[in-house]
């Protein structure tokens, strides 16, 4: 989770939803929809833990490895879908763990709002009737709070998802003040933004990083800054803030 929360979570409030936090053990998401949907956000993260720690139970492995692991076989959703995002990233499958919880609920959370935005650590996974513009928190970087990604009205939901080197709780192996990743698929983002991030020890490495990106399959869009560099490919837009 960023620093700056509650900074963070407030630029990225949309216009006309209600929003709350649920927090689950370690789990805290800023949820934003047509209602509050506290007690039904509670019940799908407690349902998607659970499958979570039981497969650990089962495959301790997945839980620290940092390279993509073998298919089990028959599983949940969001553990198929973390095991598909490290094996296109070519990261450990809990890269994916935020996004994917960001990305399960909200998809439950449909059945009873429209419009859904969840954001669980800088991971958002969002269903929106309107354009979104996210705010980029980057730490000391000049664009840090100035830059924002403008996404324009999608028909089914989407992810923007980012990781950092030097803000937040996240493992990452790079430098780069953030990394953020569009695509449809939220643990997919969330893997990508993770790889690419580690990727990047000066700006130097911006170009090639981007490169490996646009090769990842289902990725549409990355935006990476670190300190005065900032390098951008695919199907989004910055703005000034």
């Amino acid at each position: 989770m960023f620093d700056n929360r509650k900074i963070y979570r407030a630029c990225h409030q949309k216009q006309g939803l209600i929003s709350f936090n649920v927090t689950v053990k370690e789990t805290n998401l800023n949820i934003q929809a047509d209602s509050d949907l506290s007690k039904q956000a509670v019940r799908s993260i407690l349902t998607h833990r659970q499958y979570i720690e039981n497969h650990i139970a089962r495959f301790p492995s997945f839980a620290d490895s940092l390279t993509p692991v073998s298919d089990p076989g028959i599983m949940p959703k969001i553990i198929s879908e973390m095991i598909k995002a490290a094996k296109i990233t070519g990261v450990g499958p809990m890269a994916a763990v935020a996004g994917a919880v960001a990305q399960s609920v909200g998809r439950d959370l449909l059945q009873w709002s429209s419009n859904i935005l969840v954001e669980n650590g800088g991971d958002v996974f969002i269903k929106s009737e309107t354009q979104t513009i996210f705010t980029i928190y980057a730490g000391s970087s000049p664009f840090s709070m100035k830059t924002g990604i403008k996404v324009a009205p999608r028909p089914t939901s989407f992810a923007m998802c980012t990781s950092s080197g030097t803000v937040g709780h996240s493992k990452s192996f790079g430098k780069a003040d953030a990394v953020t990743v569009l695509a449809d698929c939220c643990a997919l983002a969330d893997a990508a933004a993770t790889s690419l991030g580690n990727k990047i020890q000066t700006p130097k490495d911006i170009e090639k990083a981007i490169d490996i990106g646009k090769n990842m399959s289902g990725v549409q869009g990355i935006v990476m800054i670190i300190g005065k560099q900032i390098g951008l490919w695919g199907a989004l837009e910055l703005v000034k803030l």
